[in-house]
């Protein structure tokens, strides 16, 4: 009786798994084949942004066109994450080595 919380934990676990994993191969089974010059990545987003970049944008530059412009605040999200995580590991290892100094201090008088 003392291992039920650890079987049921266990059981739970695969059962999760397995159901992550039937939804991926769900969704993998729905994606158009690859290479495929019909699908509609190859077709409709790579024409306007090559042919019709230049006209919206008013830019020259491809590649900032399409980080500033179309995808400007996928961009600014990345960005906030990116700066959140070097702020947070930071702030963790401030924390430790502030630690470990008080502890030092303490033991030592």
């Amino acid at each position: 009786m003392k291992n039920l919380p650890r079987v049921l934990f266990y059981v739970m676990s695969i059962v999760l798994v397995g159901l992550i994993s039937f939804m991926l191969m769900l969704a993998v089974t729905e994606m158009p084949i690859y290479g495929n010059l019909d699908n509609p990545t190859n077709n409709y987003v790579y024409e306007r942004y090559v042919y019709e970049g230049v006209h919206e944008s008013g830019g020259l530059n491809m590649v900032g066109n399409i980080l500033i412009d179309y995808r400007g605040y996928d961009t600014l999200l990345e960005s906030t994450v990116l700066f959140t995580t070097v702020i947070s590991i930071m702030l963790v290892w401030g924390t430790s080595s502030t630690g470990r100094k008080e502890k030092e201090h303490e033991t030592h008088h």
